[in-house]
């Protein structure tokens, strides 16, 4: 299955926040939207940290703590400040906005050194619902871009009954390594450069050494028209210093090629999920994980 690059994905920032808005409250519209002032706020405030599941979760919050909660999911290679316009606007309209940083980014931290650096996409999906559980949020709205769309697609699908309403953008779908095996023309094989390069241990030296670079370089190639400053760019890519930032990257990408194996999880009707003591309440589940034993940390 294609998934051709998005080159609006900054555009999310403006849709994103009409498309939770008018659906859910239909208090205001486009017209009220987009004559907000967009793009200037340059922080959240302080960034909070909670244990969830086998992370410790750093997130941003804007918002009254009993408003309608949202979730909003960044990708890669971006983080936490992809919403910060768009916390804002939620947050004027009553709702509880929750930015956390997906695991590998910014503050978040893995509680054990054992724990294997999974970028799987399911997983991702899973560190959302412990999340929830943690913040003892029942439902929620679920938006993402990027990584984060894909996220929210799955815990849309394997959970729905935690997601109030679904914000999905820039083009990712949930992968399919069996789709993934078929080639593409060439030009669509081009765009997807870096998730070859990825899958070659000089890929992964190269991402480590360059990661700023390497952001940028995306950034500048998915968004051709966004003319972002340093401050901007600096203030994201911060992010990417995480120490597990490398590892999780790269099993992504390798898993999406079939180049990883997953020993914490189990298969069946072409469904993907783990289960854990913290997604107890997600009946829609379908898999369980087995017996915890120290798990190789990838290399």
């Amino acid at each position: 299955m294609s998934e051709d690059i998005n080159y609006h994905r900054r555009r999310f920032l403006g849709s994103a926040a009409t498309a939770i808005a008018a659906t859910q409250l239909g208090r205001f519209g486009f017209a009220d939207l987009l004559s907000s002032t967009q793009g200037t706020n340059m922080s959240f405030g302080p960034v909070k940290q909670i244990d969830a599941g086998v992370l410790n979760v750093g997130y941003a919050e804007a918002g009254p703590a009993d408003g309608r909660a949202v979730i909003l999911l960044h990708g890669w290679p971006y983080d936490i400040h992809s919403y910060v316009d768009v916390a804002p606007l939620l947050a004027a309209q009553g709702y509880r906005s929750i930015v956390p940083y997906l695991r590998g980014y910014g503050t978040t931290r893995f509680l054990s050194t054992d724990t294997l650096r999974n970028g799987q996409q399911a997983v991702l999906a899973l560190d959302i619902i412990a999340l929830m559980d943690a913040l003892k949020i029942e439902k929620a709205i679920i938006a993402g871009c990027d990584w984060g769309a894909r996220t929210a697609d799955i815990v849309a699908v394997l959970w729905p009954e935690r997601c109030k309403s679904l914000v999905s953008v820039s083009g990712y779908l949930i992968g399919s390594q069996e789709a993934n095996k078929m080639p593409l023309p060439p030009n669509a094989e081009l765009q997807w450069w870096y998730q070859f390069y990825f899958a070659t241990e000089r890929g992964r030296a190269g991402y480590e050494k360059y990661r700023r670079d390497f952001a940028k370089l995306i950034w500048q190639i998915a968004s051709p028209k966004w003319n972002f400053d340093d401050a901007t760019f600096d203030r994201s890519v911060a992010a990417l210093d995480n120490p597990d930032h490398v590892s999780i990257v790269i099993h992504n990408y390798r898993w999406r090629l079939g180049h990883t194996q997953m020993p914490v999880l189990m298969r069946r009707n072409s469904r993907v999920s783990m289960r854990t003591e913290s997604s107890r309440a997600a009946s829609g589940t379908i898999c369980r994980r087995k017996p915890r034993r120290p798990l190789p940390r990838l290399s």
